[in-house]
């Protein structure tokens, strides 16, 4: 019996020491845990977050100052937690290059125009019929109807949207003159390089279309590759295009959208404190630079007159004959340059239009 008890005593002793002993392994294993967890924690949404934004717009342009002021402020709401850190002029490459670089993630964000947006979500195209907008109230009022479509296509896409503004109107430049469609069909004409859709469909309308990656617009305006090209004319400034193409279109063709944009998988990581903040900072910027904008375009205009920019006015009759070659094109916009969807929503709207009830 006396051996028996000290068998059993040296068992219990064995056996609460086990259970000691892995009391405090799981101790450590919960502690080794709980602070691995902090600290990734602090990792993933503490940590100074840089990112990388690309764009078309040169240093020193309206539309730069626009990201480098963003950029300023974001640091400064976020306690230096957020650093902008900006590659502009094209460096990166086109903005087709833009969104193929956020999805590997070279780059984090872009300021890109509507040809770029288009990528991530196909109802940005509603811009792109000629014509169709002729005053700012026009495209407030088809932008505030599908805002929530175009920013949610977007995100379901992977892309955050920050804020939407426009660029400016967009007229044709060219070194010749143009006043009729069968002059511009005697011009060689700039297109985005990869849009093959709209290289293909000037072709099939009897024009000359070059598809160019904007970054080469210049040189290939040096060398006569292209002779024509719509853009905004603050942009044309900026770029000092209208050293050779001295002929501007009094039409506007079209409106030039953009946005600011970052890829999800660094939106996501970023505190949603800070993501609040940062998306009230590029709203209010966005609408700060597009009222300036809106009255700077003008400025532009006359300043290139005093460097022999002509500008060429239309009359009725010819701006009659430009709207009818548009119409006409109608069938080969649809689908192909314009989502479907979104190109008969927005002819949709036409009646309801500011300019069309002022009518």
């Amino acid at each position: 019996t006396l051996l028996v008890k000290i068998v059993l005593n040296g068992c219990l002793k064995t056996l609460t020491n086990f259970f000691i002993k892995k009391v405090l392994i799981m101790k450590k294993i919960i502690i080794f845990l709980l602070c691995t967890f902090f600290i990734s924690h602090n990792f993933l949404f503490g940590r100074k977050t840089v990112i990388k934004m690309a764009t078309l717009a040169p240093e020193g342009t309206p539309w730069h100052s626009l990201i480098a002021k963003m950029g300023q402020r974001w640091s400064e709401e976020t306690n230096g937690n957020i650093k902008l850190r900006i590659y502009p002029g094209g460096i990166v490459g086109d903005e087709r290059d833009m969104i193929r670089k956020m999805r590997i993630g070279q780059i984090h964000g872009a300021a890109i125009s509507a040809e770029g947006l288009s990528e991530i979500n196909p109802q940005y195209t509603y811009c792109f019929i000629p014509l169709f907008f002729q005053q700012y109230d026009d495209i407030d009022y088809v932008r505030e109807q599908i805002k929530d479509d175009l920013i949610s296509g977007a995100d379901k896409n992977g892309f955050k949207v920050l804020t939407m503004v426009d660029v400016g109107w967009v007229y044709w430049f060219s070194t010749n003159k143009i006043i009729t469609p069968n002059d511009l069909k005697n011009q060689k004409i700039w297109t985005w390089a990869g849009d093959y859709k709209t290289a293909k469909l000037w072709d099939e309308a009897g024009f000359n279309a070059i598809p160019l990656s904007v970054p080469d617009v210049h040189s290939s305006l040096q060398t006569g590759l292209v002779d024509a090209m719509a853009f905004p004319p603050l942009y044309v400034a900026a770029n000092q295009y209208f050293g050779i193409t001295s002929n501007m279109l009094n039409m506007k063709w079209g409106i030039l959208t953009a946005a600011l944009v970052i890829d999800n998988k660094i939106w996501n990581r970023i505190n949603k404190k800070y993501q609040s903040k940062m998306i009230a900072v590029a709203d209010e910027i966005g609408k700060e630079y597009q009222l300036n904008n809106r009255k700077e375009e003008n400025e532009a205009v006359e300043a290139m007159k005093n460097y022999d920019l002509k500008v060429n006015n239309l009359s009725k009759k010819q701006l009659i004959e430009w709207n009818e070659l548009v119409e006409s094109m109608y069938p080969l916009i649809r689908g192909n340059i314009v989502n479907e969807e979104i190109f008969d929503r927005v002819i949709k709207m036409k009646k309801d239009l500011p300019s069309s009830k002022n009518q």
